[in-house]
């Protein structure tokens, strides 16, 4: 064998140690870097242990229909998508029938003593220098998001970081924001000309439809933690089994108060023509929107929807004969009285069209079964109180979205 057989081979030889060193470098650090993603011990808000753990939401042993005459009608697992979250015009709105038969899922509510309330002053014993009635007005909520803090070095502005932390919006469908400690001491989103000493992350754990999972909650930590190091910022990534436990138990919560009620009008007689059936709802108050579908404003408010209103056809239908109206619960403040101003408005238009206020089975509802109802709205809202996430508020209207 030649001299240059020989050192072709051991300059080979060499070449094939330094790639499986390089290849077994490279593992090492990225499991380095899953470890210091996943190892913190960070006390979550929802789950410390101790006094504030024993007010946390628990989820229910059973939860209960809206009943008449001590009838309850079947509900699916906790877990599952309620079927009421079906559009209107898709599936009609359910009220009561007579109490030989079932009543149609309209509402899920709770017994108040299964729903363990979580208050703002148990949230703020478990972390005392995030104030939650303040965060909560800047859309990083303690109570229903997963906080991340960012730690610096020295302070940090605005100008400066706004164009790293507009690039973490959302994660799946969950929604996250970031609000900065200024120098006055307020905490508040991170502006333009702001000069912030701490910064903190948060990520929605719920929506009406899914739990934060463990795959966004992972793509939302590798972000971050880019982020982070464009900032010149260090996150305190809390565990994630935690988060995901944390998660699921508030969807519980959310799922087992997705609540929508609604009424049917029917026709007496002959369909309702649609161009005049339009003007008959805009009298009554209804605005139109461009896909044909209509909305009950709250004009005493000056923003926001009380209720809606479905024709329950296409939208270039030339007749309808069934109408629905409904109100989703938690999106409507108890004071705004959504399911009184929507009877009423059904009733209005009963005058209006010659029509009658029937349930999916297009059986008469009566005023002693709304009625009935009515105070089945009332203990709902009480339930949605005691857990610190009042109807119709900045948090309801986030997790109900």
């Amino acid at each position: 064998m030649t001299d240059l057989q020989m050192s072709l081979i051991a300059a080979g030889g060499v070449f094939v140690v330094g790639v499986i060193t390089y290849n077994k470098w490279q593992e090492y650090k990225a499991r380095k870097s899953v470890e210091r993603a996943f190892s913190h011990d960070h006390d979550d808000v929802l789950m410390k242990t101790g006094p504030a753990a024993e007010r946390s939401f628990e989820p229910p042993v059973e939860r209960h229909e809206p009943m008449l005459d001590g009838v309850v009608a079947p509900v699916p697992d906790e877990l599952a998508e309620p079927a009421i979250l079906a559009e209107p015009d898709q599936h009609a709105a359910a009220g009561p029938v007579p109490a030989a038969a079932p009543v149609p899922a309209a509402a899920a509510a709770l017994d108040a003593a299964q729903a363990p309330a979580l208050s703002a002053a148990a949230l703020q014993a478990v972390k005392p220098n995030t104030p939650p009635a303040q965060l909560a007005e800047h859309l990083v909520d303690p109570l229903i998001d997963c906080l991340i803090p960012l730690n610096a070095e020295g302070p940090l502005r605005g100008d400066r970081i706004l164009p790293a932390l507009l690039q973490l919006r959302r994660v799946g469908n969950k929604p996250v924001h970031f609000v900065g400690l200024a120098v006055n001491g307020d905490w508040e989103p991170v502006v333009h000309g702001g000069v912030y000493t701490k910064l903190q992350a948060g990520v929605q754990l719920a929506t009406r439809t899914t739990a934060l999972n463990e795959l966004e909650y992972s793509e939302l930590v590798t972000r971050l933690r880019a982020v982070a190091d464009e900032i010149g910022a260090e996150p305190e990534v809390p565990d994630m089994i935690e988060v995901m436990s944390e998660a699921k138990t508030l969807h519980r919560f959310v799922a087992g108060h997705d609540a929508q009620l609604g009424v049917n009008l029917a026709s007496k007689g002959a369909p309702w023509a649609m161009a005049t059936l339009i003007g008959a709802l805009e009298n009554a108050g209804f605005d139109v929107r461009p896909d044909g579908k209509f909305v009950m404003p709250d004009r005493e408010e000056g923003r926001g929807t009380l209720f809606t209103l479905s024709t329950n056809v296409t939208l270039g239908a030339d007749t309808t004969s069934r109408l629905t109206l409904l109100l989703d619960v938690p999106c409507v403040a108890p004071g705004r009285d959504g399911f009184g101003k929507m009877v009423a408005t059904a009733r209005e238009l009963v005058q209006r069209l010659d029509a009658a206020i029937v349930d999916d089975y297009d059986q008469p509802l009566t005023d002693g079964a709304l009625d009935e109802i009515a105070g089945q709205v009332r203990e709902f809202y009480q339930e949605m109180d005691a857990a610190d996430i009042p109807a119709g508020s900045t948090r309801a209207l986030r997790l109900f979205s």
